[in-house]
């Protein structure tokens, strides 16, 4: 199994800032905007995003929240894995609100699915976006398609994408493994 950098911290870095701004330009003051994070790998990249909009934006009463997805997963029964579920953080009612999904990789879409149905429990949101860090183009099985995209990456066959953080492996990269 070989592995190749994808991106580098710095680069991660700057594809961080770079959405940052998008968001900034669709969604101005976050007034009706609540960003969310889903469990495990896309609060990594939500946390930094809300770091970056307060810190070097000055965006304030960002809201943001962490949306476990694994009992909504429509593979939950299948696998042989036993499942973890993770936290579930989100003190803010979504009705009516622009919801900003977040998460590092699009690989199949299912993900994104199951959080469509997850968020329901917290209301009806006006309006769903997406926003990832990597996209997997030529790997979805349903029609799910980023807002905001950091990279996309045309991973084939059995390639995998893995996404390193400082805040659990010591590092910002993003691999693609053979």
């Amino acid at each position: 199994m070989s592995q190749k950098v994808l991106l580098t911290g710095k680069e991660v870095n700057i594809i961080l800032h770079r959405l940052a701004c998008q968001l900034i330009e669709n969604h101005t003051h976050f007034k009706d905007t609540v960003l969310v994070g889903l469990q495990p790998r896309g609060s990594f990249v939500a946390e930094r995003l809300k770091q970056i909009l307060v810190k070097e934006y000055g965006i304030e009463d960002l809201k943001l929240g962490l949306l476990d997805i694994t009992f909504f997963r429509d593979d939950f029964r299948r696998s042989s894995q036993h499942l973890e579920a993770n936290k579930t953080t989100i003190d803010f009612v979504v009705e009516d609100k622009r919801v900003v999904f977040i998460d590092d990789v699009l690989y199949t879409g299912r993900s994104i699915r199951a959080a469509l149905t997850a968020i329901q429990s917290f209301g009806r949101p006006a309006e769903v976006e997406l926003l990832t860090l990597i996209d997997r183009r030529f790997s979805r099985h349903l029609p799910i398609q980023p807002n905001y995209r950091g990279r996309q990456v045309d991973a084939i066959n059995e390639e995998r994408v893995k996404v390193n953080w400082k805040e659990n492996q010591g590092e910002d990269v993003v691999y693609l493994i053979k």
